[in-house]
């Protein structure tokens, strides 16, 4: 039972990681990824879908993103669609592929960026946190429930403690990478 609750708090834990990893890739540095684009819909034929179900998505260099429709009639809807996603980027269509040239950054809005790269970081600890607390409640339920004894509860509390801490790790790893990618020149 107490392995359960600990199995189920680990892998909630490893999901508000990758949320905050995911959150990271979307922030700008500067270097051009695919990353930048995942977010934008575009309208294909009256239905909204991913922009890498109707397109190729790639980086030819650090400063570019090239698109390249599979169609050519969507260039025009693709371009649209990068525009109105307000990233800040202005794709130039040639008419067989857009090229999405990203402006490098200056130092305040690097500083803006760590800032809010730290905002995502606090936010994954915080839900990392809260399924700590989560999986103690439970357990705490559980040793009533279930009559396991409170040895057992509070070595489930100090491996959820453990945990939390090696996620929390992990957390402040990528914030060191991401942050050092940002402030690079």
């Amino acid at each position: 039972m107490v392995k359960d609750i600990l199995k189920n708090a680990d892998d909630r834990m490893k999901k508000a990681v990758e949320v905050v990893r995911d959150e990271l890739a979307k922030v700008r540095t500067g270097k051009a990824t695919t990353a930048l684009l995942d977010g934008i819909k575009v309208d294909y034929y009256g239905t909204m879908v991913p922009l890498n179900q109707v397109a190729n998505v790639s980086t030819p260099d650090v400063h570019t993103v090239s698109v390249q429709a599979w169609e050519k009639n969507m260039l025009a809807v693709i371009d649209k669609a990068i525009l109105s996603a307000n990233l800040g980027l202005n794709p130039v269509n040639d008419g067989t592929i857009l090229r999405v040239p990203i402006p490098p950054l200056n130092e305040e809005r690097r500083r803006e960026l760590v800032k809010l790269i730290k905002k995502f970081g606090e936010d994954g600890k915080i839900a990392v946190r809260n399924v700590r607390r989560d999986a103690i409640e439970h357990l705490k339920k559980s040793e009533k429930a279930e009559h396991f004894s409170e040895d057992e509860r509070k070595r489930g509390e100090q491996e959820s403690q453990k945990l939390t801490d090696k996620h929390i790790k992990d957390i402040d790893n990528l914030l060191v990478l991401k942050e050092k990618e940002i402030m690079e020149v």
